[in-house]
């Protein structure tokens, strides 16, 4: 059975096409540039690449041209699309409405379109993506997968803002979380690395790129996480300032003069690594920065880890300890300076860091602990494709001869 994972952005489409029998990538790719002109696909068949280069109007559109390259006598790997058994679509937030992956019904549809103001920026490339699925690919069963879905576990403790309940009772003003198709990923993944059953462990996954974000699993249910009402809140990353006064805000528009769209720009796109540095939001350059003496990045560096440090204190402190550590995506597998950072001085709380190990565990799996560190800290590889494709198998395949 082959399953297409669909991940559709404002202007882009992501694309996988697993064979679910070997779990093997037959093939994925990258449209950017929708509706723009100079439309690129970027398609990958194994070894093989193929550029397109051509103006894609729509969404409807590119799935077409997704669809005929898998389906293409020279670089296709299925000859017919009816061979996709299902499509399985990453959609960011479902707010309290579903707490796991769903087939994809004209009721979940209209659900996901009433979480638009949760998500104005994501969730309606995600239902465009969704409608452009089904007009190419008719009769093709879909579901939804949920950034949000995992972190539905959270106990009210953790998700209840302090602020008026009427907020949370009339609008659901809550803490959501963000990245949970990852965290519970790479958390099966470590239970399984270690021979122990995901219900038995006390995991603190740490998903971290150019959004990033922590959380606390305690026998295998999310019941703490970094991100809150939006993806602002929690950890400094790239562009986003991560956990602020409060106030800052009020003070940009009473005293600077700025509108809520000035401010806006500044806590989400200019703020963060990028903010601290003056020099990039990309942690390769700052690094090389920080490295030649530039003292902004060198700050920018010991933010970032010193938050991260904190929050995994805090979530041993939650859940009373903890069995794993799993660094994940792009800076969490590749970051050897920003692990070492963080783990450092970790030893009252059972954190013994292994520098040589962290040296060989670049990209891949692998323990950056020492033997005898009562809690051990690995890196793995997060794929949120296979566990989109896989929990889109498990939902369809039931009801699908």
């Amino acid at each position: 059975m082959k399953i297409l994972v669909i991940n559709s952005g404002s202007s882009s489409i992501k694309f996988q096409l697993i064979n679910m029998e070997s779990l093997q990538v037959l093939a994925k790719g990258l449209l950017e540039r929708i509706g723009i002109k100079g439309s690129v696909l970027s398609y990958y068949q194994g070894e093989r690449k193929r550029v397109s280069e051509l103006d894609i109007p729509n969404h409807e559109q590119g799935i077409n041209l997704i669809v005929s390259n898998l389906t293409d006598a020279e670089t296709g790997v299925i000859k017919d699309k009816k061979e996709i058994f299902a499509v399985g679509h990453r959609v960011v937030h479902a707010g309290e409405k579903f707490n796991g992956t769903v087939p994809i019904t004209e009721a979940v549809l209209n659900a996901l379109k009433e979480c638009i103001p949760l998500a104005p920026l994501h969730n309606p490339p995600n239902i465009t993506g969704i409608e452009a699925c089904q007009k190419i690919l008719p009769g093709i069963p879909m579901a939804g997968t949920f950034d949000t879905a995992f972190h539905q576990t959270m106990p009210a403790k953790a998700y209840i803002y302090p602020i008026p309940y009427e907020y949370y009772r009339k609008d659901k003003i809550r803490r959501y979380g963000f990245h949970g198709t990852s965290h519970f990923y790479v958390a099966k993944q470590g239970a399984k690395a270690m021979d122990k059953k995901l219900e038995d462990l006390k995991i603190i996954t740490c998903h971290l790129g150019n959004g990033s974000s922590m959380a606390a699993i305690q026998n295998g249910i999310s019941v703490d996480t970094t991100m809150g009402y939006t993806p602002l809140e929690g950890l400094a990353m790239g562009t986003r300032c991560g956990d602020i006064d409060p106030a800052i805000p009020l003070v940009l528009q009473r005293s600077m003069g700025m509108t809520h769209d000035q401010v806006d720009a500044v806590l989400n796109r200019k703020s963060g690594m990028l903010g601290i540095s003056e020099v990039s939001s990309d942690m390769r350059d700052i690094n090389e920065k920080a490295a030649a003496g530039h003292a902004q990045a060198r700050l920018a560096l010991e933010i970032f880890a010193y938050r991260i440090k904190k929050y995994i204190g805090a979530y041993m402190a939650a859940m009373n300890g903890a069995d794993l550590i799993i660094f994940t995506a792009g800076i969490g597998e590749r970051g050897l300076i920003e692990r070492e950072m963080i783990l450092e001085n970790m030893e009252f709380l059972g954190i013994v860091f292994d520098k040589n190990a962290n040296q060989e565990a670049f990209g891949k799996l692998g323990v950056i602990s020492k033997p005898d560190s009562r809690v051990r800290v690995m890196v793995i590889p997060t794929n949120e494709e296979l566990e989109i494709a896989e929990q889109t198998l498990k939902v369809i395949a039931p009801n699908r001869k």
